[in-house]
């Protein structure tokens, strides 16, 4: 049989994308706490990482930032599950969680550091419960996962207290189902019931390869295979996103363990401001999938409602126009950190081997400093 053979999974829509709402049995109830503030706000939500989104793209084709990672067309996946978090839920990102970093309160221009290449990442993962970016494909799901089991044994899963149960979320892409470290940490998920949802966003391609070159079967198998229970969700209806994701994490903080989210969208853009996509991918898979921009079928939506008000957009592009401000004058600003702050965050306490190092380093920059020999650092 081929892929196109096998029998298809259920595809979670609450959404159409000409922002007809459908209703599911199990999922529709778990939205009906949304009023129409609540979905403006979501939608305000993907306006202004949308507009982050173009700004990082821009800068870095203008020189500002040595790589950036887009999200465009993954706002709905993002920013669904992430409003569907608790304040005491914990993130494990990749490096493409700009969305999921706004819903956690980060300052996205923190994220830029990274990509400017002046920090590690910019930000005190213990503020905002949201992890460093990680760059290598995979490896955090492990990292996620042995918190989750960490969690677990603090006595922080299953108590019944709203504002101590814990949930952890691991962020990654279709290409990471394809490295050993994400199916060790379906393994370790599964058998020790860690509260982790492993929430993978199915944009369609790993760099340049297609889902079709990874996997004979749906993404959300790979979840079933290792017995723990796995959804498919469309991943541009941010009302599906946030239903599906408001269930995992509540199956994980009660003590049910894992779940498998396969967030089926599109990349709209590059892999990374590195690639070109037009090498691999078509202009008319583009299309067809422009059709289904999660933004426009919110929107659609609302309006269609008349719940929509010509002053609401307004407030919010002048809040897209405030924050692309922002951002450029911030990252304008950015300067490298001092050089021997290399030497900070090597232990989490005060080393010899380290202090010998920083301190022949500091005499060696010294010998730059005397202006009269011409030298400068």
């Amino acid at each position: 049989m081929t892929p196109t053979d096998l029998p298809q999974p259920e595809l979670v829509q609450l959404l159409t994308p000409a922002g007809e709402r459908v209703e599911h049995p199990a999922y529709s109830p778990r939205v009906a706490h949304l009023d129409a503030d609540a979905l403006r706000g979501l939608y305000r939500d993907m306006v202004l990482v949308r507009r982050f989104d173009t700004e990082a793209t821009a800068l870095q084709r203008q020189g500002e930032l040595g790589l950036y990672a887009p999200l465009l067309g993954q706002e709905a996946a993002q920013v669904g599950s992430g409003r569907a978090l608790a304040p005491q839920d914990y993130v494990f990102p990749s490096y493409r969680e700009h969305g999921v970093a706004h819903t956690r309160g980060l300052d996205l221009t923190d994220v830029l550091k990274q990509f400017r290449g002046i920090d590690h990442g910019g930000w005190d993962p213990r503020v905002h419960n949201f992890h460093l970016y990680t760059l290598v494909i995979g490896s955090h799901t492990l990292h996620a996962t042995g918190y989750a089991m960490g969690v677990q044994r603090d006595g922080l899963v299953g108590t019944g207290d709203p504002a101590r149960d814990t949930a952890v979320v691991a962020y990654f892409g279709d290409g990471a189902t394809s490295q050993g470290d994400t199916n060790e940490a379906l393994v370790f998920a599964a058998v020790n019931n860690a509260p982790v949802v492993l929430f993978c966003q199915n944009n369609q391609w790993a760099i340049s390869e297609p889902t079709d070159r990874q996997t004979r079967v749906p993404l959300v198998e790979r979840g079933r295979g290792f017995g723990v229970p796995s959804v498919r969700v469309d991943g541009n209806d941010v009302l599906a996103v946030h239903a599906v994701t408001l269930e995992a994490l509540e199956r994980a903080r009660s003590g049910g363990g894992p779940t498998f989210v396969e967030a089926y969208t599109y990349r709209m853009g590059a892999h990374t401001t590195s690639d070109d996509p037009t090498r691999y991918r078509s202009s008319a898979e583009e299309e067809e999938w422009r059709a289904k921009d999660p933004i426009d079928r919110l929107r659609t939506h609302l309006a269609s409602r008349g719940e929509l008000p010509e002053a609401f957009l307004e407030s919010v592009n002048a809040d897209a126009d405030a924050l692309g401000r922002h951002v450029r004058a911030t990252v304008h600003a950015m300067r490298p950190p001092a050089k021997d702050t290399m030497f900070d965050h090597v232990y989490g306490s005060r080393n010899t081997v380290v202090d010998t190092e920083r301190a022949w380093f500091t005499e060696y920059e010294s010998a730059f400093d005397d202006a009269t020999t011409g030298g400068a650092r």
